[in-house]
């Protein structure tokens, strides 16, 4: 009886998360935070439509949705940023830098929202609805700030040399975390502009 050499490993064999274990057991962390905070609100909403719709009546959908695009431009920019430095072709570094540029438009978009809320008399204590949104979208307007900087250690890394393609693991776990921030909004967005 004879011994069968293995077969050679395929491409699909070996495929993994892209980026650091790390990484991902934080963003499966940060997800189940956020996913929990999701079922808090669809309860709260549930036992008290009114005061939510007549919440959702007082906010900016329209700034909802040009934050959507910004986050969703982002990632798309961060996305073809990975492919050109796993490539090792050129524009990497602006691109990054370009995603950094256009989240902006969602970093302003948000304080704008805040303080013409506040303006308005709307706070943490105005209501059930106002409470959940302003600790949502704020505990999600930290994790785009943290991504921004991850977003520009990854770019001044590229520039620096740093990151070559040669060791996609920074670049794809800066990427991954960004692309969860995406991901977030793109819950938050519909669930609290939309179906509240």
């Amino acid at each position: 009886m004879t011994d069968l050499a293995p077969e050679p490993e395929t491409e699909s064999d070996s495929r993994q998360l892209p980026g650091d274990v790390a990484v991902w057991i934080f963003i499966f962390a940060e997800l189940a935070v956020f996913g929990i905070m999701f079922i808090g609100f669809a309860v709260a909403r549930s036992l008290d439509p009114a005061t939510f719709h007549a919440g959702r009546e007082a906010l900016h959908p329209l700034i909802g949705l040009l934050n959507t695009i910004a986050l969703i431009t982002a990632s798309y920019l961060v996305a073809t940023a990975v492919h050109q430095l796993r490539n090792r072709r050129r524009g990497t570094q602006w691109r990054l830098w370009l995603a950094i540029g256009v989240s902006c438009i969602y970093t302003l978009g948000k304080l704008y929202e805040y303080v013409n809320l506040y303006s308005q008399g709307y706070n943490l204590g105005t209501d059930t609805f106002f409470m959940f949104y302003f600790f949502l979208t704020f505990f999600h307007f930290m994790h785009v700030i943290l991504g921004q900087v991850i977003l520009i250690v990854l770019a001044i890394k590229v520039g620096n040399g740093d990151y070559d393609g040669s060791d996609m693991n920074g670049m794809e776990s800066g990427a991954s975390y960004w692309h969860m921030v995406d991901l977030v909004w793109l819950v938050l967005f519909p669930m609290i502009y939309v179906l509240a």
